[in-house]
């Protein structure tokens, strides 16, 4: 009996080992299938930098400024195009009534000739589609009239015409339909471009967008310092020009002293200062063609001084809000002078100028795309209508990399 109980109780004491054993041996191929899952598990994309977020809209609002002008140019297409057709169709209307008086009088030639008994398939004769070809017949010509004969060249000549502009107003139609389809295509585009920046500005913290307008207000005082370089270089070339006018026009008088002629002869000849393209500061102080051209600048600068404050939206060309082009446009308008919509149009208007020589009044183009322009005031310094969410103001022309700039007038 003793060994018996000997031999129960080992069996007793494995029995209770062996769960202990599968709980551990479970446990860890949980832990090792957990490590295995997180190994191979897609690492979590890393946050972007607000500078890379800065790019990124910037780039956002460039590319929707282009669109916007591919708008601005469907839409002034679609607006001719829309004349033209109405115009077409006035047109045709008008000529239809000519065609139909042209009708009753071969038709009233027609029935004369029934009533004095003439042929009777001259009136199928006048009353045709084509008079002509049934008029062709030697027969019937000779029995025709010289009056007969010009109504029906007339009915030939008006059913011609407006055959013809029937066809241009056809035509016109379908270049509508596509400019429309156009300008459809480039709101959509728009409107796709300034939601993805409106939603990666949404996205940010406060802090970040804290950060991020320290970093706009740094790249503005970075434009506002070249601009104040460019101010101190055009000063320093007018100051250099005008004592070197002064040191001719001195030379010119004490030759006509030496050589016993008139002082003032040959003086006040000279050019004053401003006279040659992009003098100075852009001050427009000349004389003749620059003069002139000043009195429009004055007037441009004037106008677009009086819209600062003012929205920016796209498409919008005055008076309560502008976008870029829209503002040029309107401004150059009040010295009368009639600028294109887009800027891809306005920059081909004028003479092309340098940076260092500009003047107010000026127009300065942006972007390897020419997607924004600006008027020039002074100073490095323009004014224009940013982007979306901002308002007409001065600027640094440094603010965006400068494509080129012209002179309208």
């Amino acid at each position: 009996m003793p060994v018996l109980a000997s031999h129960r109780k080992p069996r007793t004491k494995v029995r209770t080992t062996t769960p202990a054993v599968g709980f551990t041996t479970a446990a860890l191929a949980s832990v090792t299938l957990l490590s295995t899952q997180s190994a191979t598990a897609a690492p979590a994309e890393p946050k972007p930098a607000i500078e890379d977020v800065q790019k990124k809209v910037d780039e956002l609002y460039r590319q929707a400024g282009s669109a916007t002008q591919q708008y601005n140019r469907a839409k002034a297409a679609s607006t001719a195009q829309r004349t033209k057709v109405d115009t077409l169709l006035s047109d045709v209307a008008k000529r239809t009534e000519k065609i139909n008086e042209a009708r009753r009088e071969l038709g009233a030639f027609a029935a004369e000739q029934y009533r004095t008994g003439g042929i009777a398939p001259t009136a199928t004769f006048f009353l045709a589609d084509d008079p002509q070809a049934y008029f062709d017949q030697s027969r019937l010509m000779s029995r025709s009239t010289e009056r007969q004969q010009k109504a029906v060249d007339d009915f030939r000549t008006q059913q011609a015409a407006a055959s013809k502009k029937r066809a241009e107003a056809v035509q016109s139609l379908e270049s509508l339909t596509e400019t429309q389809t156009t300008l459809r295509s480039s709101k959509h585009k728009v409107q796709n471009k300034l939601t993805e920046a409106r939603s990666l500005l949404a996205k940010l913290t406060a802090e970040e967008k804290a950060r991020l307008a320290e970093l706009e207000r740094k790249k503005e005082a970075e434009a506002k310092e070249k601009a104040e370089k460019l101010a101190r270089r055009q000063a320093a070339e007018a100051k250099e020009r005008e004592e070197r006018e002064a040191a001719e026009k001195k030379a010119r008088e004490e030759a006509a002293k030496e050589s016993g002629e008139d002082s003032g002869s040959g003086s006040g000849s000279g050019t004053g200062t401003g006279t040659s393209p992009g003098s100075g500061t852009g001050t427009g102080t000349g004389t003749g063609a620059d003069g002139s051209y000043a009195a429009k600048a004055e007037k441009v600068l004037a106008f677009a001084r009086a819209q600062i404050g003012k929205p920016y939206v796209w498409g919008a060309s005055g008076p309560a809000s502008y976008d870029c082009s829209g503002l040029t446009q309107a401004a150059w308008r009040e010295a009368g002078v009639t600028l294109p919509r887009t800027t891809w149009d306005q920059v081909k208007v004028g003479t092309r100028v340098a940076t260092s020589d500009l003047q107010p009044g000026d127009l300065v183009f942006f972007y390897d795309d020419i997607s924004h322009v600006g008027i020039y005031k002074g100073d490095g310094m323009m004014i224009h209508a940013p982007k979306p969410g901002a308002n007409v103001r001065e600027e640094s022309i440094y603010y965006m990399p400068i494509y080129g700039s012209v002179r309208p007038a």
